[in-house]
């Protein structure tokens, strides 16, 4: 048997001694500051020792509130996490995905009825988003991301390399400057997708270099902050973009756009992130390798934590990623 005080006389105190404040504390615990104060002296009175020096204006911890703090704060982590575990079920239920527009609808989301055959008491709910995500707070299972970084306490699982490309419709083919070289770029409206996020983006100046073209003014153009946006205007013949060779495969097999020239960028992996502590729970592993089986591989190339030793020396996921 544990010998512990009443439960909420050591939630007040770790909430005040963590805020240094009754109010801040009763804010948090939705109680008022006289409570919390009755409470901590509860327990004070229970433990027969002193946890605050009261003075004037502010209340300090004494040493054995400092000593006892770090311990406390750690006990309600893990027991906010046991109780998630208790609603959490590994075998039905949601699967809830992170990951960018372009991505989720030119790769995932066709490919989506393959895994509900094989998993018919999951249900994945699809989050396409750009901004940075706080999986614990969004009940977000898994990422797929394009980047490279560190993420404390998440695990990574490098997926596919990609390419970057020159796009455009069949359309700027004809007309009265023919897209037929690079050169010819001069002559035709650029579109430009912000890779926000992502280190070294793909950019015209970069493309151009390597096809050794000068004079094109990669200023002008539309800009987009989702990459699907520009290549929707870019199928319609209103303008060049430098996309994801991934993203337009499908645009590229049915004629909708070309790429002609035999010029691409590299630019940062796709990877598959996992908070650690649920980087192993069977639906998130089924559709962890569900996906390096659609992707053609038959495992993770490159999985590490990112609290490994060696993690600042490998390729990482950054949830900050570009508009994918």
């Amino acid at each position: 048997m544990r010998k512990l005080p009443p439960l909420k006389s050591l939630q007040a105190f770790e909430a005040t001694a963590r805020h240094l404040s009754f109010s801040k504390a009763s804010e948090e615990l939705f109680v008022t500051p006289a409570a919390i104060s009755q409470q901590v002296r509860q327990l004070e009175d229970w433990l027969q020792v002193q946890l605050f020096r009261r003075l004037t204006r502010e209340i300090r911890l004494t040493d054995a509130g400092q000593k006892a703090l770090p311990l406390m704060t750690e006990g309600f982590d893990r027991m906010a996490e046991g109780v998630q575990r208790l609603t959490e079920d590994d075998e039905i239920g949601i699967l809830t995905v992170t990951t960018a527009p372009t991505f989720a609808a030119k790769w995932l989301v066709p490919r989506l009825a393959h895994f509900n055959e094989l998993y018919p008491d999951l249900n994945v709910r699809i989050d396409a988003s750009l901004g940075l995500v706080d999986f614990e707070r969004e009940g977000v299972h898994i990422g797929i991301r394009l980047g490279a970084g560190e993420y404390p306490s998440m695990r990574s699982d490098w997926f596919m390399d990609e390419d970057v490309i020159l796009a455009f419709s069949p359309l700027l083919m004809e007309g009265p400057h023919p897209l037929a070289t690079p050169e010819a770029l001069k002559h035709h409206r650029l579109l430009h997708v912000d890779w926000a996020g992502i280190r070294n983006p793909p950019s015209f100046d970069q493309w151009l270099k390597l096809a050794g073209v000068e004079g094109v003014d990669v200023r002008r153009g539309d800009s987009f902050t989702v990459e699907n946006l520009a290549i929707q205007v870019a199928i319609s013949g209103g303008g060049v973009v430098l996309v994801s060779k991934l993203s337009v495969k499908e645009d590229l097999e049915a004629g909708r756009l070309i790429a002609p020239f035999d010029i691409s960028l590299a630019t940062e992996a796709y990877w598959i992130v996992t908070p650690e502590r649920l980087a192993e729970r069977p639906k998130i592993v089924a559709f962890r390798n569900w996906l390096f089986e659609e992707a053609g591989q038959k495992t993770g190339a490159a999985a590490f934590s990112s609290n490994a030793p060696d993690a600042k020396n490998a390729r990482a996921l950054s949830l900050k990623d570009g508009p994918r």
